[in-house]
């Protein structure tokens, strides 16, 4: 009994996943392209990373969004323009600054 509701709830999940859920509403709007450039923030590796560190690259380089990265995690692949992307080490010094 309880392996045939399994299946049928499988069935019905596989069949939810191809329906074709249109296009969004014309009301939303777009996603903000903000532009990130790298370069001026570049001597910046090296420093400790803090909060007030964070809100000067911001600045520095334009982006609207700043996400930092611990050693060894694993992040997204996906392209952001508005994004800046600081990796540090074990020690919280900067290793690596990075739009996208």
């Amino acid at each position: 009994m309880v392996s045939r509701l399994l299946i049928a709830f499988a069935a019905v999940m596989t069949l939810a996943g191809c329906a074709d859920r249109g296009s969004p509403p014309e009301s939303l709007p777009a996603a903000p392209q903000g532009t990130c450039a790298a370069e001026p923030a570049q001597d910046r590796v090296g420093q400790k990373a803090t909060a007030d560190l964070g809100v000067e690259l911001l600045r520095r380089t334009g982006a609207r969004k700043l996400r930092w990265v611990p050693p060894r995690s694993a992040v997204t692949m996906d392209f952001r323009a508005d994004r800046l992307t600081v990796g540090y080490d074990d020690d919280y010094t900067i290793v690596r600054i990075s739009c996208g």
